[in-house]
């Protein structure tokens, strides 16, 4: 029988050499493993150095890009600041254009407007026919004027009215001339036209409130064919004052009445705007202002008779409240107090009826002024006068008829350079105010 089983010296030896040829692998392993190591590590330091060399490769790059940038941030900076200044220059040029413009305006405007307040043509006389239909406004009013070549501008126009609180303007038709002011077309206005068309005067002759005969007979001999002296001459003539008394009876009776006048016509020459015919005589053109002052005074008659006065005591009042006073609040307590004074017997001392006495303008009376021997003087003389002092408007003789009833003072006085009156109860006080407002001013 074959013996299989091997020599155990010969196991040991094969059992070594297993031993040595996994040392030698495993050795060799260990190289692989080393040389990979180091080979890594090699390049693991190539790739730090790469990345170093990147790295300050990068900042040297980066140093230029950032100068490059600050550079251009300069530029652009410098560039806002030129912008800055040329936008602001050019702000400066647009604001200084629009004032120089505005300024320029503004001037333009002024003298613009001081135009319009003057006559259209001062030298033509010629009149125009003007329609004003009922219910036109101030400004259409200024618009139609101006459309008819009467006046500069109608905004002007507008504007003047509103100033001056003008209203009461009547419609129908009117004759104006561009030689008119503002101030006499406005009082056309107020005074009313006709209701139908006329023919074209040859002249308006136009009454201001206040005027006496002597004025009224000078200007109707600057603006007619007729002289001064022969409108005067008419005026003292009886057979023409017959002539009016019977036409026109309530209004001129009482004045018929009185003897010592100067005028009997005087006061009854109603102050408005006339038109002239070169054909008409004088007698038409000086019944036209009597017939105007009947129309306007129909309406009071009756209040006159009620308050036991004449209508020449009336007008008489009223010619002096006219001259005394402004506004028509002023009027009514002037009136009152010429009531007080003649209900306490005291003469009405109106400076008013001496400058009519003397024939003359004054601006201050002195003492020996005061004493001038005339009838009309109301110093010296108590009660109403012979007769009115001038020709007052519809204003004044309404402050007559409607006095301020609440006044109780006795005296009063006007401050000329202002219009303002300033009344006072007793003769103290009143001198106290004529020192302040007159006599101080005075010196």
């Amino acid at each position: 029988m074959a013996d299989n089983s091997k020599d155990p010296f010969q196991n040991r030896k094969d059992n070594q050499e297993d031993i040595q040829n996994l040392d030698n692998q495993k050795s060799k392993t260990l190289n692989v493993d080393q040389e990979e190591f180091q080979e890594k590590n090699i390049d693991e330091e190539q790739v730090d150095k790469d990345h170093t060399k990147e790295k300050e490769g990068g900042e040297e790059s980066i140093t230029p890009s950032r100068n490059k940038r600050k550079e251009s941030m300069e530029k652009q900076v410098k560039m806002k600041n030129k912008e800055d200044k040329m936008v602001r220059k050019i702000v400066t040029i647009v604001v200084s254009v629009l004032v120089l413009c505005i300024v320029v305006a503004g001037i333009s405007f002024y003298f613009y407007f001081k135009a319009g307040l003057e006559p259209l043509n001062k030298e033509n006389k010629s009149l125009i026919q003007v329609e004003i239909p009922s219910g036109t406004t101030s400004k259409g009013i200024g618009s139609i004027l101006e459309e008819k070549k009467v006046i500069k501008s109608g905004f002007v126009f507008s504007y003047y009215i509103k100033k001056n609180n003008l209203s009461d303007f009547k419609a129908g038709y009117y004759q104006f001339s561009p030689s008119m002011t503002l101030s006499e077309i406005s009082a056309l206005l107020q005074e009313g036209g006709t209701a139908d068309p006329e023919a074209l005067a040859d002249a308006k002759i136009q009454i201001p409130e206040g005027y006496s005969l002597e004025q009224i007979a000078t200007l109707i001999g600057k603006k007619t064919k007729f002289s001064k002296d022969d409108v005067l001459a008419l005026l003292k003539d009886e057979t023409f004052f017959n002539k009016m008394l019977k036409k026109y009876p309530q209004l001129l009776t009482s004045t018929s009445e009185v003897n010592n006048t100067r005028y009997k016509l005087e006061g009854y020459l109603f102050p408005a705007t006339y038109n002239y015919y070169k054909k008409n005589s004088l007698e038409s053109l000086i019944e036209q202002m009597i017939k105007a002052s009947n129309n306007v005074m129909e309406k009071y008659y009756d209040k006159i008779t009620q308050s036991k006065k004449s209508v020449q005591q009336t007008l008489t009042l009223a010619s002096l409240v006219e001259k005394e006073g402004v506004t028509t609040a002023d009027r009514q307590k002037i009136a009152q107090v010429f009531y007080n004074r003649m209900d306490k017997e005291m003469p009405l001392q109106s400076d008013i009826s001496v400058l009519y006495a003397l024939g003359t303008h004054k601006e201050f009376l002195s003492n020996k002024d005061t004493q001038v021997d005339s009838p009309y003087n109301l110093y010296l003389n108590k009660g109403y006068g012979p007769g009115p002092f001038n020709n007052p408007s519809e204003d004044a003789i309404m402050a007559v008829l409607n006095p301020d009833i609440n006044v109780s003072d006795l005296y009063f006085l006007a401050d000329t350079s202002t219009g303002k009156v300033y009344f006072a109860k007793t003769y103290e006080e009143h001198l106290k105010l004529k020192k302040q407002y007159i006599d101080d001013k005075t010196k």
